[in-house]
């Protein structure tokens, strides 16, 4: 059996001894019931370390961090900007995203956007939790709430703003995203963007609209489609070379 991984905010640094937060000794203590002796992984987005439990009562669990196990590899530079939705599609999203690989995730507000707020102690929760069980190094960075006009203002002109468009026929191609600083993929809300707002988007010098399917998708399943889209065709274009 592996050992857990638990992702840590700070600078690690070998033989260096740590008390474990209050969530962490939950779970070490009372769902996880390991020991003194037992070893952890924690990682952060420097890399990940080999830990041991030296002290361990109900309330009070303190390692020691041993060796450091793996380094950090260089995390995606996608981004997902995404229309605010009802909170169990959005926490698929925010899982699913983290799972998928995304580097910061954008929450949107639009003119149909039935949610305009976001509880953000739970969304970094479950990215942390994804980030943990998916092998990865650091959690995607969620970024304050914006209204999608302030959002296509402010967009850098080196970024590539993939536009998951349902009135789109044309399919994503590598040739399409390559070199860009970064892609920022954008899925609307529930029942689409407005025409205006569609125009706005489209009026964005450096947009790419594709097609995800000739269905009508839900947002979290369009959220899921696009990203591993994008990651097949990039990942496709570096085996082939």
């Amino acid at each position: 059996m592996s050992n857990i991984r638990l992702y840590y905010r700070d600078t690690i640094t070998s033989n260096m001894t740590s008390l474990l937060s209050k969530e962490h000794t939950h779970y070490v203590t009372n769902v996880m019931r390991l020991k003194k002796g037992s070893n952890i992984n924690f990682f952060n987005q420097e890399g990940e370390w080999l830990s041991e439990i030296v002290f361990l009562e109900k309330d009070r669990v303190e390692v020691k961090f041993m060796n450091k196990i793996k380094d950090s590899f260089q995390s995606s530079n996608s981004e997902l900007a995404i229309c605010l939705v009802k909170k169990n599609p959005m926490d698929l999203i925010l899982q699913k995203a983290t799972e998928l690989g995304v580097s910061k995730i954008i929450p949107i507000v639009s003119e149909r956007s039935e949610v305009k707020e976001l509880n953000y102690e739970r969304a970094n929760r479950i990215v942390i939790e994804a980030t943990e069980q998916s092998n990865q190094f650091a959690p995607p960075k969620i970024l304050k709430i914006i209204k999608l006009k302030d959002f296509i203002s402010g967009l850098n002109s080196t970024t590539k703003l993939l536009f998951a468009d349902i009135n789109s026929e044309e399919n994503l191609k590598y040739e399409k995203i390559k070199g860009a600083g970064s892609k920022i993929i954008l899925i609307g809300p529930e029942g689409d963007f407005s025409p205006p707002e569609r125009k706005l988007v489209l009026s964005y010098s450096n947009v790419i609209p594709f097609t995800i399917s000739k269905n009508i998708l839900r947002t979290d399943t369009a959220v899921i489609s696009a990203i591993s889209l994008v990651n097949y065709i990039n990942n496709s274009h570096q085996l082939s070379h």
